[in-house]
């Protein structure tokens, strides 16, 4: 038959046809003409399925949206539109090519195996059907849809509409112009997302507009240039293409004008509208009647049937402030109904039901239109549960309130505020870092507020009444779960990695590195079942703890959670395309498609896939300490990331390949391998270090007294001052300091006998590593309490201004005795003065016996009970190899001096500067268990803060060359540590010196822009993602145990104190800070 040919015959009989083959023809005669017909288009049908090649149709159908029609769903379509790049059948073939080939290029997936290259293949699997439907189709009603059996006039007018007019297009790009377009064309072609390239081409971009550039003058040039194959494939095919840009008026939707003149009428069930709450829906309608409903200039009037005259009851449609449709249905004796509410901001609810979903979708639709103004219109074309009017703020604007307009469309929430410059906004509420509600006074009444943080964007909503508040509350919060088995459906990280994943990885990137056969080991599966119920339950605040969670069930929930998504994370329809890069020989080339692969799938399977291979690649650097290399690896996981039962050689192999060149393929740079080498040394070597997840120090504060209600565990990031912990520590207790208070943070040592407030400006970290040359480290901690008044300050300024700041006779013991003679505690005359302490034998001497600048030295209230002091009240003076021993006769008179000692210490510097915006950890949230809240960032200080960056690590380079003579007389682990240490703080000297300008005013955003910008060059960044969400220990205290190794706090001091820059003033005193031996 692949020879043959069939053709109708010319003769009386018309029933007759003929297949002339090169050796003979055989002539037939049907019994009817329709079924002569039918005959010849199966002989034809036969003959083309001989000259048929189904590789290049079974291809593309993997992926699963190409199996049906793009156009009306007949499954196992054989054709496609080369341009527009969507796969259709037979029927809706000749209709694309009635449009001509500008707009739509037919090709055959069977019969033009020579059109169908590696790229173009590529390409269609890429985008599919329903991506590319998402853009054609997006706003294609139900009742306009085309189907497999249509007749051909209608096929005819929807291709027409749908590709040439463009008429259910589906875009945020309508308000562009031409050039606008163009530009973000020539933009777009140069990165790797085809989806954008498309959306704008198909809206009116001009695929041969200039592109200012003389060599490469066409956008097909500049994606040659990026080496963007795929946008290649794409630009040639539609270089001629002409599509017209959107009729902004045409989708708009009505006018208020029109919108106005909108009538319906129709019976609806209707609920009493007094009720306080609707959570009886169902009764309520159960002991209601049918209403005959009229919307008509604007009201929706009821009535008790269509025959009535007055009205039972009217609602203004202008005064509406919240409209709710439900999606599901309630069923009553009747049947099905379906419900949508009305709220007013009277606190009035109004409850109807439809018959049908297409009625409700009716009546909805002309209600939004009626109250929904033309600035937010684009939010009524949403498929929306929620669209209303809400007040809010955000980091643009904290000083107030402002109304804007929401829509609430599955997961998403879709806002247009009047103060932005783009028409509409949304939040990802599956991606929220934060959910919470808190309670203002406003008007004397109390109002909730909704806090949502997603990706750096901060806002807060509350609602006009605790009514329609509380139903946004309850719909967000479902919004922001988990909703099914789909890797896009679970609560999902900035990075958008499911936080499950997140969260796995990071608890055994802590605790696992070093475990032997880590993955290789099962967990109880009822555990594992109950740790992955809690995180589908709610991820976001699910945290994982050491000593309460096993390893291997953890290691249980990651291969579990990987196995049960509805898809393969590699998924299944590119598993030939895997295996088949396997016969490339060539490693550079079988990487390369490796990265094609990964490049075509999803966002969330992208990031997700980078964020384990990232993980197994950490795991088997340590290999020599777990046994996990890449192969033993590969054989765990490739069965769970291709979801195939059990696994074959050449599923190990590509994992194998993945792990093996994770640096190629995600392309890593060297400076984050050398990161993670370091990260992995320092969570091997110091087992009973208590780190966090971004690489800082977990910590035990109080706040006022010792006592477990007051206890909080908080991170210490290398780069924390006092002043950060304090306001930190008031922020998460909801301690408002009432007018005239001054907080400070203190460090309690020596059993709690010494205690000494650090200055707003002390870096917490150094204080902290200090406590190792204590005898009993486990003792000291830190407590946030009060410490000076406004008042004491002022007090003690007008002193100084007099010459002198403290004077008074105090007991006085020296240890080691040199200036003292015997053991016991003597009397001397002690002047505060000048920056200096000065000793007299008595008021009368006029020259004192020891005079030691208050710069170099550490001044704790107390004296310890060992020293025998004559009284309960004292100072402890350290230096660096003395330590004073000063008696008082009162508490009061301690105070006096403890207060009087620190504000000369510091120069009257004992507070921030007014003026000075409070200065909070913002890169991420102190507390553990809590998210973080992170303002609208731009890009204002990036210049700047790249340049302290280079300024950072050229002192860093001076350190580690200064250090390179000791290598060989020292351990040979020394200098990696050091420079892990040196590294977190590189950008510490830049902060040192900006403190000499005492009195400089901070912008809230730009400090927290720099903040931010320099929280993500800190050390053990390759964990910084993973582990804000796990290892969070609450309020549990900490093992007194668990503490640094007194050798790895020495070293890390050194390092510490070596990469200071000290102010000048100290420079001139020589005054050297040392670790006490």
């Amino acid at each position: 038959m692949n020879v043959a040919n069939v053709k109708q015959v010319d003769r009386t009989v018309k029933q007759s046809f003929e297949i002339i083959t090169p050796y003979k023809s055989f002539s037939f005669i049907a019994e009817s003409v329709k079924e002569k017909q039918e005959w010849i288009e199966a002989v034809q049908q036969s003959i083309a399925e001989t000259l048929s090649d189904y590789e290049v149709a079974e291809k593309i159908w993997f992926n699963e949206s190409n199996r049906s029609c793009a156009d009306c769903k007949a499954p196992d379509p054989d054709w496609a539109s080369i341009n527009l790049c969507v796969v259709i059948c037979k029927k809706c073939a000749g209709q694309h090519r009635s449009l001509g080939p500008k707009d739509s290029k037919v090709r055959s997936l069977k019969m033009d195996a020579s059109i169908w290259s590696n790229e173009l293949i590529e390409l269609f699997i890429v985008i599919g059907n329903k991506r590319a439907n998402d853009f054609w189709a997006g706003n294609l009603q139900k009742d306009e849809e085309l189907h497999m059996d249509s007749p051909v006039e209608k096929r005819k007018t929807f291709i027409t509409q749908k590709y040439k007019e463009g008429r259910f297009r589906k875009t945020l790009l309508a308000s562009l112009s031409k050039e606008e377009l163009n530009k973000a064309l020539c933009a777009a072609v140069v990165k790797s997302d085809v989806l954008e390239t498309m959306a704008l081409l198909f809206s009116g971009a001009d695929a041969m507009c200039a592109t200012g550039d003389p060599v490469h003058s066409t956008p097909y040039l500049l994606a040659k240039k990026a080496g963007q194959s795929l946008q290649m494939e794409f630009l040639y095919h539609n270089k001629f293409s002409d599509f017209p840009q959107h009729d902004i008026h045409f989708e708009g939707g009505l006018s208020q004008e029109s919108s106005q003149s909108t009538f319906l009428c129709d019976f609806l069930y209707q609920a009493p509208s007094a009720a306080p709450k609707l959570s009886v829906e169902k009764k309520l309608l159960e002991e209601t009647n049918k209403k005959w409903c009229v919307l008509e200039g604007g009201f929706l009037s009821y009535y008790e049937n269509e025959k009535s005259a007055t009205p039972n009851g009217t609602i203004n449609i202008n005064e509406v402030i919240c409209l709710a449709v439900h999606k599901e249905d309630f069923y009553l004796n009747t049947g099905p109904i379906f419900t949508f509410e009305i709220y007013l901001p009277s606190e009035r609810v109004f409850l109807f039901g439809a018959e049908t979903s297409d009625s409700q979708r009716k009546w909805t639709e002309a209600i939004a239109k009626h109250f929904v103004p033309l600035v937010a219109e684009n939010l009524t074309k949403a498929d929306y549960d929620l669209i209303g009017q809400l007040y809010y703020k955000d980091c643009q604007a904290l000083d107030q309130w402002k109304k804007g307009w929401f829509a609430m469309d599955k997961s998403s929430l879709h806002f247009c505020l009047p103060v932005q410059e783009v028409q509409e906004d949304r939040m990802n509420l599956r991606r929220l870092q934060e959910l919470t509600i808190s309670t203002m006074v406003q008007n004397g009444e109390k109002v909730d507020i909704l806090l949502l943080v997603e990706k750096g964007r901060t806002l807060y909503i509350h609602g006009h009444t605790k009514l329609d508040f509380t139903v946004w509350h309850t719909a967000i919060e479902k919004a922001a779960g988990t909703d099914g088995n789909a890797l896009q459906d679970q609560q999902l990280s900035k990075n958008d990695v499911p936080i499950i994943v997140n969260s796995c990885i990071a608890f055994v990137t802590q605790y696992g590195l070093g475990c032997k056969y880590i993955y290789q080991k099962n967990g109880d599966s009822l555990r594992v079942c109950e740790l992955l119920e809690s995180f589908k339950k709610d991820a976001r605040s699910f945290k994982l703890r050491a000593g309460k969670h096993q390893l291997e069930d953890v290691t249980g929930v990651l291969k579990r959670f990987l196995a049960d998504i509805d898809d393969a994370l590699l998924t299944k329809e590119l598993y030939p395309y895997w295996i088949s890069a396997l016969d490339t020989q060539d490693d550079k080339e079988r990487i390369k498609k490796y990265g094609t692969f990964i490049r075509s799938l999803s966002g969330v399977n992208r990031a997700t896939l980078a964020a384990i291979i990232e993980h197994l690649y950490r795991v088997q650097k340590c290999s020599e300490i777990n046994h996990m290399n890449a192969h033993n690896l590969a054989l765990v996981f490739s069965s769970y990331l291709f979801q195939t039962r059990g696994q074959t050689s050449e599923e190990v192999n590509v994992i194998e390949d993945l792990i093996n060149n994770y640096v190629e393929i995600f392309e890593v740079k060297e400076d984050q391998v050398k990161q993670m080498d370091i990260e992995n040394s320092f969570i091997t070597k110091w087992k009973d270090t208590q780190v966090s997840q971004a690489g800082d120090l977990l910590i035990e504060v109080y706040v006022e007294r010792k006592e477990p209600d007051c206890s909080n565990i908080i991170r210490i990031s290398p780069v924390m001052e006092a002043e950060e912990l304090t306001n930190d520590i008031l922020a998460i207790k909801n301690i408002i300091p009432t007018k005239g208070e001054i907080w400070a943070t203190f460090e309690v040592i020596e059993n709690e006998e010494l205690e000494r407030p650090l200055h707003y400006t002390e870096n917490v970290l150094e204080q902290v590593l200090r406590w190792s040359a204590l005898a009993d480290p486990g003792s000291a901690y830190l407590v946030v309490k009060r410490f000076l008044t406004t008042d004491t300050v002022k007090h003690y300024n007008e002193r100084m201004a007099l010459g002198s700041i403290k004077e008074g006779t105090l007991k006085i013991k020296e240890e080691p005795s040199k200036i003292l003679s015997g053991n016991k505690f003597q009397d001397r005359y002690s002047v505060l003065r000048d920056g200096y302490l000065f000793l007299y034998k008595d008021q009368k001497s006029s020259k004192p016996d020891k005079m030691f600048s208050l710069s170099s030295m550490k001044f704790y209230l107390g004296v310890k009970k060992k020293m025998k002091p004559p009284t309960s009240w004292g100072l402890t003076a350290y230096s660096e190899k003395h330590h004073w021993h000063l008696c008082c006769d009162s508490s009061q008179t301690q105070m006096e001096w403890m207060a009087s000692i620190f504000i000369a210490q510091h120069e009257h510097d004992v507070r921030p500067p007014a003026g000075k915006e409070r200065k909070r950890s913002i890169t991420k949230n102190p507390k553990i268990g809590g998210l973080p809240l992170i303002p609208i960032q731009h890009e204002r200080n990036a210049t700047e803060a790249r340049r302290n960056i280079e300024s950072a690590r050229a002192e860093l380079e001076k350190l580690r060359l200064r250090e390179k003579g000791d290598q060989e007389s020292g351990d040979s682990t020394l200098k990696e540590r050091a420079s892990m240490v040196a590294h977190c703080l590189e950008h510490r000297d830049d902060k040192l010196r900006s403190r000499t300008r005492k009195h400089r005013s901070f912008n809230c955003l730009e400090d927290t822009e720099a903040e931010a910008f320099l929280g993500q060059q800190r050390c053990l960044k390759g964990l910084k993602n993973s582990g804000k969400a796990e290892d969070r220990n609450g309020k549990a205290p900490l093992d007194p145990d668990n503490k640094l190794p007194s050798k790895v706090i020495e070293e890390l001091s050194v390092v510490l104190q070596r990469s200071r820059t000290l102010p000048k003033e100290l420079q001139g005193e020589q005054v050297l800070q040392k670790d006490i031996k």
